[in-house]
């Protein structure tokens, strides 16, 4: 997966993730990929609503120890 953009929200709570994550994609081209790291528990149904609201595509998430891995391509 060829990621453009990587930002780190860790040790950041709801919302900050999500508004970094908003205004990353707002400076991105069209079918970029965004990756974001978060410590946030609540981030994964954030992120998956985030995607349903604004009609970017969350193409992936995981869980890597307390870590959660969202991947966002930019509509």
């Amino acid at each position: 997966m060829d990621i453009h953009k990587e930002i780190d929200t860790r040790g950041l709570n709801c919302p900050l993730p999500i508004l970094k994550a908003k205004k990353a994609l707002a400076a991105m081209a069209s079918g970029e990929l965004l990756k974001v790291v978060a410590t946030d528990t609540g981030s994964l149904r954030d992120f998956q609503a985030f995607a349903r609201q604004t009609g970017n595509e969350l193409v992936e998430q995981q869980t890597q120890g307390s870590e959660f891995i969202h991947i966002l391509r930019r509509r």
